[in-house]
């Protein structure tokens, strides 16, 4: 049961009985809640979403100038007491749950190029509109040709009306040859309670 917005709370020194000894009528204005219930409305909550699909043996496959949508099929979820996503499987998108609300994603991979000296990655988070709030980076291969790097990227973004309304994209992209991308998870962790 969610609380609802304006509750008031009264504590009460250990010793006071709790039963609701009032009348019908304020019997009928008092809930109870548990602190599980109190916890989960006032936590800010997390949740990591790791991809099971792309495998170092089976890794997704990067073409030379073509932006794709970075996959998590959400094998793997573990959250918070909070019971909201911030992942949208089926739509594969990044979601709000409250206007103005912040939020920071870090986004974990591990990627090789067989031509690391001239490739690199465009990782970006966009929605309908483009990218939003600029959220781009470029990620370079430094350890040499077809060696593994692990690459943990993090964003800091607010959620508008166009977010909330659209959801945002995970894309990534090669720019100078090919690449190799697997073990993809995303955790993303509310900061602050929008509106």
């Amino acid at each position: 049961m969610a609380i609802p917005a304006g509750t008031k709370f009264h504590g009460v020194a250990p010793g006071v009985d709790t039963i609701n000894k009032g009348s019908a009528t304020a019997n009928a204005n008092r809930d109870a809640y548990t602190l599980e219930q109190i916890q989960e409305a006032t936590s800010p909550g997390w949740a990591r979403y790791i991809d099971t699909q792309y495998t170092e043996a089976f890794p997704l496959n990067l073409a030379d100038q073509v932006k794709v949508t970075l996959p998590n099929n959400a094998g793997t979820i573990t959250k918070s007491r909070i019971t909201s996503d911030f992942y949208d499987l089926a739509t594969q998108k990044i979601i709000g749950l409250q206007i103005n609300e912040v939020q920071i994603i870090s986004i974990e991979f591990k990627a090789q190029a067989p031509n690391a000296n001239q490739t690199h990655l465009d990782l970006s988070i966009e929605d309908g509109g483009g990218n939003i709030q600029n959220l781009e980076k470029a990620i370079g291969f430094i350890k040499g040709n077809a060696t593994t790097e692990v690459f943990h990227n993090m964003f800091q973004y607010y959620i508008d009306q166009q977010f909330i309304d659209n959801g945002a994209t995970i894309k990534i992209q090669a720019h100078g040859g090919t690449a190799t991308i697997w073990d993809i998870e995303y955790f993303i962790q509310r900061t602050q309670y929008g509106e």
